[in-house]
């Protein structure tokens, strides 16, 4: 008996490198590739002579540095940006690597273009330069994040040499509450066993609540999977992901969808497959979730109070949450509608689809932002941003006050343009919260899309689930 995980590993298994195959050569199936994480690997492929084993197996596509303005060109004001932009385009071209640069109709943020371009299918293993690369998981996929020297022997070989994952089941059964998200599952998770909880492991993702949730509500669980140490993160593909890939691109053309379709409907754990972990969460039991420090697992509900360290006995928790507290401005017992925001953002590679964007809109619509504070809307994708201007989603953001951007990883992280200043608390959708992470002394919150809205219409942290009541 096996699980997906293992099963996605033997597939593409082309050699053993120990006596217990724990330690493999493995198959790279695709990559994408961004501004920021490969220079360096061109740089050694061009000292080595090398070429790029299969090109058309990779896409490059500028999203970290670049501005996320309404009037962007090509043009940036950053030197370095420009430079590292520049280098990109000049390494996909001379290895004849398709790229999307800031004026390409198809750029976008990495996650959010490859799958839906269809590039990401049930089965594949894919590596990249971005530790979010588990977020293809929703689709049945394999995916993980790979260091430069790593991209370069991918990029030279196809291949990786791969250490085996021990394999966790996490079960989220019955059905969630009104107004809860998969963000919020999945910062439930991260809560429970902690930010290293789950390193060293595989996560497959199963239970009534997976099952019902959508394609993409999937992708931010298993983007997020990420920051509770995971490598990798599964969900067994089924007739949602099925219908999602039909027709895109890059998926399988009319005359081979059968044929791929009975491969894929294989492709989930065996019944009595053993897993080194279980974990279970009840769905009934998640609330809308915040961060209220400076790591994914320093959570709490909309309804908790900010945790007090007295009462922690762990002596490096203690230290952590105490620090945490002292860089946030926050002190114990406060409660969440008592932090008050100055930036609210909606976008990333976790939640900047069109169904994010939805589900923000439905909180905004006929509501305008609180005065004081700042909101900016940035979709996943150039693809995502027709969508919703054809929805009419770009109008209410508008109206809401929010401004609305161009495609790019943009406030996420302090890379580009968008940065946040020292001090400014800004209600984020992104996957991180680390000190400094949208700007050198910001403090972020992580909450869903839908809660952001919130939070920018009150002017703090507030409960979606209230708005949508009221409205």
């Amino acid at each position: 008996m096996q699980t997906l995980y293992d099963k996605l590993v033997d597939s593409h298994t082309v050699r053993r490198l120990d006596e217990d195959g724990r330690r493999v050569l493995l198959y790279i199936d695709r990559t994408v590739l961004n501004e920021y994480t490969s220079p360096q690997a061109f740089t050694g492929l061009r000292k080595a002579g090398r070429s790029v084993w299969r090109p058309e197996a990779a896409l490059g596509t500028v999203d970290h540095v670049n501005p996320t303005r309404a009037d962007r060109g090509a043009a940036m004001a950053d030197d370095q940006a420009a430079r590292q932009a520049s280098y990109f385009d000049e390494n996909c071209r001379d290895f004849g690597i398709e790229l999307y640069d800031v004026l390409h109709p198809a750029q976008g943020i990495e996650h959010v273009v490859m799958t839906e371009t269809g590039r990401v299918l049930p089965g594949m293993v894919i590596a990249a330069g971005d530790s979010h690369t588990t977020t293809y998981g929703a689709l049945g996929a394999l995916g993980f994040g790979i260091g430069t020297s790593d991209i370069e022997h991918y990029l030279a070989t196809q291949t990786l040499i791969y250490s085996r994952l021990r394999t966790m089941r996490v079960t989220v059964s019955g059905r969630l509450g009104a107004g809860v998200r998969s963000k919020d599952i999945v910062m439930a998770l991260i809560r429970k066993i902690g930010a290293s909880g789950a390193t060293g492991y595989a996560i497959e993702f199963t239970g009534d609540a997976i099952t019902a949730l959508s394609v993409e509500a999937r992708m931010t669980i298993c983007n997020m999977a990420v920051e509770c140490g995971a490598r990798g993160a599964i969900i067994a593909p089924d007739d949602k992901v099925f219908a999602y890939l039909d027709g895109l691109p890059f998926a399988p053309s009319a005359a081979l969808r059968e044929q791929a379709l009975s491969a894929w409907r294989d492709l989930r754990s065996d019944e009595g497959a053993v897993f080194d972990r279980n974990v279970f969460l009840a769905g009934a039991d998640i609330a809308p979730m915040i961060t209220w420090g400076t790591s994914p697992d320093q959570a709490m509900t909309i309804d908790d109070r900010i945790p007090d360290p007295a009462a922690e006995p762990d002596e490096n928790r203690r230290r952590d949450m105490n620090r945490a507290l002292d860089y946030m401005g926050l002190r114990p017992g406060m409660r969440a509608n008592e932090i008050t925001i100055a930036h609210a953002f909606i976008g990333s590679c976790t939640n900047a689809r069109i169904e994010d964007l939805r589900d923000a809109a439905r909180v905004l619509r006929d509501r305008r932002i609180a005065p004081g504070v700042r909101g900016i809307v940035v979709p996943g994708s150039s693809a995502v941003r027709r969508a919703a201007e054809a929805e009419g989603l770009d109008s209410v953001f508008l109206d809401a006050g929010f401004e609305w951007r161009q495609s790019g990883c943009s406030m996420c992280l302090a890379m580009n343009d968008d940065i946040l200043g020292p001090g400014e608390r800004c209600a984020s959708s992104t996957n991180r919260n680390f000190e400094g992470r949208q700007g050198t002394g910001s403090r972020t919150h992580l909450m869903s899309p839908a809660m952001v809205a919130a939070a920018a219409v009150r002017g703090h942290i507030a409960d979606s689930r209230q708005l949508q009541k009221d409205g």
